[in-house]
């Protein structure tokens, strides 16, 4: 169950600060755009089956062997944000623009603009916060540079988990093949229909 009190979320029963954004895509499915003020708003982005394609020869899922409770960075990066910190202020700022836009790149079928989006997304979103950078996230990222990907980023709040790289059209194999040698890479697919309840107990 989520519960908030004034701009912080909590799941009430482990009282361990977090987000909405995973509760709403896991339950609706596909790719969505999410506003969220006083309600929520859920806009699905529809995906033509070669975008999807594209999305999933594309993109390298990549565990990096480092489990972590977010719940404390969150609550420092919420603290820093309630407190007026330029720095943080300015970068949640630029990451709400850029989640306009990658939903604007999706729409269109751009892959290759939604992977420079998402790196310049991960920029601001290391600087959150010193936790929210590893030294292995970041050798996953200057890995797939290197190797020639449009862009990189750890999901979720970060400090371990898992790295999410785009790669160019011509080159997925081979920025696959590099990072495989610093984290797990994970098979992953998309999914369009979200919750289902295959049974009722009523």
């Amino acid at each position: 169950m989520i519960a908030e009190e004034g701009r912080r979320i909590e799941v009430e029963e482990m009282g361990i600060a977090g987000g909405r954004q995973d509760h709403y895509a896991a339950t609706h499915g596909g790719a969505l755009g999410l506003t969220f003020t006083t309600s929520v708003n859920v806009f699905r982005i529809p995906l033509t089956q070669n975008v999807k394609k594209e999305l999933v020869r594309r993109s390298i899922l990549v565990y990096t062997g480092e489990s972590r409770i977010s719940g404390d960075t969150i609550t420092a990066v919420l603290g820093a944000y309630e407190a007026g910190t330029p720095t943080v202020v300015g970068a949640l700022r630029r990451m709400r623009e850029i989640a306009i836009d990658m939903a604007s790149a999706l729409r269109k079928g751009d892959v290759d603009s939604l992977g420079e989006l998402l790196d310049e997304h991960w920029m601001h979103q290391r600087s959150l916060h010193p936790s929210i950078p590893t030294a292995r996230i970041d050798e996953i990222v200057e890995t797939a540079r290197r190797e020639g990907a449009l862009g990189a980023k750890a999901m979720g709040a970060s400090g371990g988990g898992c790295v999410l790289v785009l790669a160019r059209s011509d080159n997925p194999d081979r920025v696959r093949r590099a990072v495989s040698r610093l984290g797990n890479v994970l098979d992953f697919d998309i999914d369009d229909a979200g919750l289902t309840i295959l049974r009722s107990a009523c």
